[in-house]
């Protein structure tokens, strides 16, 4: 299992399988371009796990600060291709972007989960993430 962290094209377009399968309404089209355009605007990141040259496991994620908190690490997506999910790719994954969280002088590392994806809550409980705040919004 290799980390890398996503900056050709190539390596963008290799987690497009496994990041469309928690965000379907992506298309392969225009998911590289659209991630340049986060990385750029934004200063989103993409990290993935591989094993034999296959993308298992996918981030999305970018330092950010705040008045509230001071400098966190945010995780945007966090998903593990469930054709081979509980191999320990997303712990891995998981565990780097603590590392790096604590690399970047971040506080804190937080990820934000529907409310549907319980077994994913299953999985950042018991990787020591908790529940610290709602997060509220609004469809305009």
């Amino acid at each position: 299992m290799t980390i890398t962290l996503a900056q050709t094209d190539a390596e963008i377009l290799a987690t497009f399988e496994v990041m469309a399968q928690l965000r379907p309404h992506l298309t392969r089209d225009a998911y590289v371009a659209r991630i340049r355009q986060l990385m750029a605007s934004d200063g989103f990141r993409l990290a993935y796990v591989a094993e034999d040259g296959v993308a298992r496991a996918v981030a999305g994620y970018r330092v950010a600060d705040m008045l509230h908190c001071g400098r966190f690490l945010s995780v945007d997506d966090l998903v593990a291709d469930e054709r081979v999910r509980s191999r320990g790719h997303g712990k891995a994954l998981l565990d780097w972007l603590k590392a790096e969280a604590r690399r970047e002088g971040c506080g804190f590392l937080e990820l934000i989960s529907s409310v549907v994806r319980q077994e994913a809550h299953r999985f950042y409980f018991r990787e020591g993430l908790a529940v610290g705040a709602f997060h509220f919004r609004v469809k305009l």
